[in-house]
Order: structure tokens, then C-alpha cells, then sequence
């Protein structure tokens, strides 16, 4: 069986707001041998873009490299606003075992990948997820706390010493997180409102590290094209934790606020399952077998 690592960089640039940039970087995707670019996703009120490819070790590794070093020569984060947290022109680097490859060595993978970005790039690596060299650098949004304007002083502070590189913030590439992870769903649910607040708060009840859903990551954001604010989430097991449990809190705190729902969206790709999940407890399906009784899992096969 061919060895497969799926890789889903996050990167400080949308090309509603700099297309050539977008661009750029699409085409490095393209060009190394063995990874195949599934998904470009781009989303101007974030100013972020979040590509999905898939490919041998080997492939990923490279490409890996090559997409961080042309985020560095045309991406200036001086120069950057979005709505999305940020600390890196290449602000995160997920590698995910997909097929017959472990979680052991997509950890290894990434530490590569983080030596070389600093070793030739000059730009600091954090470890984050399951490559993380200590239990409070797990969790991306602790490392990213500060962004790329409170970076150069949160470097200096005896705990953040970067795992690869100097306690200096590269001058317009910032700081990146680099790490291996299992699948999570990019989930986010809209509502009709303006009111930044409302949605912050619904996220803050909702996400595990204030006592909500142990694997959902959320914050509020703001939607620059409509005005309307979004409840942004990370869905970080979404066996543990179902699409359908962040909806339905979303939809009940928004109801206690006097909002509604517009929608919902799915960024970058997801595994099936967390959707057929959705659909089988909405339908109220008794003993549904989704490996068994989906057409497609034995198509695939």
C-alpha cells in the first residue's frame, strides 16, 4: 500500500486581498513530484488561505519546505490584517497520518521539516499538536498568543525559547508551528448578527479550554464581506466531539441572545464520516453501520 501524509498549510494571505501572492503559492504546490494539491482555500475577512494536499513522505517534506520559503518572499506580515490569529507568514504546518504511515513518523516528518525551515530560512519553529516538546506548547493558540506584533518580546521570556531558532521573530515571516496531528474538521457557523461580542462569548462557552467541548477549538470573528460575525471553530476529534453538539450549543446560545443561524461551512476538506455522522443523528438513523452501508466506502475499496 502507497504511504500517504495528507498536509494542510495555513498560510497569511487571501487572494481576494493579494492574488499574485495566492497564486505563487499554488503553483509551488503543484510542483513537486508525488503530492498531489486537493484544496486552496482562501477567505479575504480571515486574509488567510489554507491549502490541502496529500502525497508520499518524501513529497510533503519537499513541498513543505518550498511553500514555506515563498510565503517568506512575498508575504510581509508589517503589512498584514485579518480577522484570523496569525505569528507566521507560513503560520502553521499540520502533517496527518492518512494512509500507512504512523503518527511516529509524521512527528519525525515535522521536525525535519521545522530544522530545515530554521537552518536555511532563518525563521523560528515552534513543535505543536503531538510533535510538541512539552505539554503547554500542545495547543497552537498558546503558542500563537501574542501574534506577529508580540512575538519578538513573548520569545524573550525563559519559557518560549523556540524549538528551532534564535529568540528573534524573522523580520516579515514571523514565527511558524510546525506538527503532526490526527484529522480535524475546520467548522465554522454564522449568525445573523453584528454584534462581535455575542459571538465571542458563544465561543468561549463553547470551546474546551473554558470548560466546554473537550476537542472544539472556537473563537468570534467578524466577516469582513457581509459585517456579520461567525463563530470559528476547530474541531479537533470530531468522533469525541460531533459537528452536531457545537451546532446545536451555537443554535441555543444564539436563540437565548434574540439571534439566528444563516449557515454553517466546512473549510479545507473533511473526512466523510463527520458529516455522515451529522446526517445520522438528525435522521435518527437506528443502528447505522456507515463503512457498511454507505455505497462509496465500498466503491472506494
Amino acid at each position: 500500500m502507497r504511504k500517504l501524509v495528507e498536509f494542510i498549510p495555513n498560510f497569511s494571505v487571501s487572494s481576494q486581498k493579494d492574488e499574485e501572492t495566492f497564486n505563487r503559492l499554488v503553483e509551488v504546490a503543484q510542483s513537486v513530484p508525488g503530492c498531489t494539491l486537493l484544496d486552496a482555500q482562501s477567505d479575504g475577512s480571515h486574509n488567510r488561505s489554507v491549502f490541502t494536499m496529500t502525497g508520499s513522505p518524501q513529497a510533503i517534506e519537499e513541498v513543505a519546505f518550498r511553500l514555506c520559503k515563498k510565503a517568506a518572499e512575498t508575504i510581509d506580515l508589517r503589512k498584514h490584517q485579518g480577522a484570523h490569529p496569525r505569528m507566521g507568514a507560513t503560520d502553521v504546518m499540520p502533517f496527518v497520518p492518512t494512509q500507512d504511515v504512523s503518527l511516529e513518523e509524521c512527528i519525525a516528518l515535522s521536525k525535519r521539516v521545522a530544522e530545515r525551515i530554521w537552518n536555511e530560512l532563518k525563521i523560528p519553529c515552534f513543535l505543536y499538536e503531538d510533535s510538541c516538546s512539552s505539554e503547554e506548547r500542545r495547543n497552537l493558540a498558546t503558542i500563537r498568543r501574542g501574534e506577529f506584533e508580540g512575538m519578538a518580546e513573548k520569545l524573550l521570556l525563559p519559557e518560549w525559547q523556540p524549538d528551532y531558532g534564535d529568540r528573534k521573530p524573522h523580520p516579515t515571516a514571523g514565527v511558524t508551528a510546525v506538527g503532526a496531528r490526527m484529522p480535524l474538521v475546520a467548522f465554522n457557523v454564522n449568525l445573523d448578527s453584528d454584534d462581535l461580542e455575542i459571538a465571542k462569548t458563544i465561543a468561549k462557552t463553547i470551546r474546551g479550554s473554558s470548560g466546554g467541548f473537550k476537542y472544539c477549538k472556537a473563537m468570534g470573528v467578524r466577516i469582513e464581506e457581509t459585517g456579520k460575525v461567525q463563530v470559528s471553530m476547530n474541531m479537533v476529534n470530531y468522533e469525541k466531539t460531533a459537528l452536531y453538539e457545537t451546532f446545536d450549543a451555537i443554535k441555543k446560545l444564539a436563540g437565548e441572545a434574540g439571534i439566528s443561524i444563516t449557515g454553517s461551512e466546512i473549510v479545507g476538506l473533511t473526512p466523510a464520516k463527520a458529516l455522515i455522522d451529522v446526517a445520522a443523528h438528525y435522521l435518527k438513523l437506528e443502528g447505522f453501520d456507515c463503512y457498511k452501508q454507505v455505497m462509496e466506502y465500498h466503491l472506494g475499496e
